[in-house]
């Protein structure tokens, strides 16, 4: 066993460390959209737009269309916290249990 709890509990570490900077990109995202116009060539928001797009156009398939972009973002942002609470719990049904250690 690693002497590294996240090298040795990778399975859930990667995953949810992924899931949480997208998540938090998608919020920033949305925080930056009111000091940003959509085609700003800015260097900071082109990243949270590049980063965050793919997940908003899968999430924005299951959002209403008269939504606007704001409201996407935020159920963006809903809907990945989700998949990190269903992801621990399929985890934790499977008998993968994080340690706190």
């Amino acid at each position: 066993m690693p002497a590294d709890p996240i090298a040795a509990e990778w399975y859930y570490h990667v995953p949810n460390y992924l899931l949480a900077i997208l998540m938090y990109m998608t919020l920033g995202r949305l925080v930056l959209s009111f000091f940003f116009a959509a085609d700003a060539t800015n260097v900071l928001w082109r990243s949270f737009v590049t980063v965050t797009e793919p997940a908003v156009r899968i999430f924005a398939a299951v959002t209403p269309r008269a939504a606007p972009l704001p409201v996407i973002l935020v159920f963006t942002a809903i809907w990945l916290l989700l998949m990190r609470f269903a992801y621990l719990t399929l985890l934790l049904q499977a008998g993968y249990r994080p340690t706190l250690a």
